[in-house]
């Protein structure tokens, strides 16, 4: 069992390594400007398969009962408490590529807020344009979560990748204020492409959403949620944390899961 207490964003950052010097001026100003970044061959293939192979083994133990712990969606595979269900996901909320980049977002003391899994049904999958934020933005106010986006398929522009309109961070409002239907197609958005082992940070004040899987085949992908420290977790970790998930992590990781 760890013995050190880490009781600072700042302290865990340091030990995991995530110095804002990773992100590179064009990562910076892609978030300041875009409201996302992508980073590219972030998963290794050994990684990934383990990845992808615990996440089908969650899929066909939980059965319909995946996911719960947090959300279920129509049209949609989903799983949750993931900090609680391998060590294979530890990885995903403690990078340090990922910490800089929400770091710089959200400016403050921060936390995990959940740990999901998505993949969306063959021609199912669609969502309107929203941010993960149910009040209304005010252009003063400093940006509250972030979310990470690893794709563990390839994302195209058939098989259900996101969308996103870059630059609606910076909008007071949301979406329906500037659209008649968030549902439907907006001049502006982004379908976000890339291989699997490609991760992206999203600023999630910008407005996103999956759409249709247009194939046969699955396109999965985890989603380390984080917002900052004052807002209560999605998934109150320290509800659920299991003991042999705290005595295996690190500090950092427990001061970022809000367990410790």
């Amino acid at each position: 069992m760890h013995a050190t207490t880490v009781t600072t964003t700042e302290e865990a950052l340091r030990l995991l390594g995530a110095e804002e010097g990773l992100l590179s001026k064009e990562e910076k100003a892609s978030l300041d400007e875009l409201g996302f970044v992508i980073f590219h061959d972030l998963i290794d293939p050994e990684w990934i398969d383990s990845l992808r192979e615990r996440y089908e083994y969650l899929m066909e133990e939980e059965g319909a009962k995946a996911g719960l712990e947090v959300h279920q969606e129509a049209g949609t595979r989903r799983l949750s408490d993931l900090a609680n269900k391998g060590e294979d996901f530890d990885g995903t909320y403690t990078h340090p590529k990922i910490l800089a980049a929400v770091n710089y977002i959200l400016k403050r003391d921060f936390k995990v807020s959940a740990m999901n899994g998505r993949d969306a049904i063959p021609g199912e999958g669609h969502q309107s344009l929203h941010a993960d934020w149910t009040a209304p933005r005010k252009i003063e106010e400093p940006f509250h979560v972030a979310i990470s986006i690893w794709m563990l398929d390839d994302f195209t522009m058939d098989n259900g990748a996101t969308r996103v309109v870059p630059g609606t961070h910076l909008l007071k409002g949301s979406p329906s204020d500037y659209m008649e239907d968030p549902s439907s197609p907006h001049p502006d958005e982004l379908i976000v492409t890339g291989r699997a082992g490609t991760v992206i940070v999203l600023n999630s004040h910008t407005w996103h959403g999956g759409t249709t899987n247009r194939t046969d085949k699955s396109r999965r992908a985890l989603h380390p949620y984080f917002t900052a420290r004052e807002f209560p977790q999605q998934q109150n970790m320290r509800d659920s944390i299991r003991k042999v998930t705290y005595d295996r992590i690190s500090p950092a990781a427990r001061y970022l899961l809000d367990v410790d």
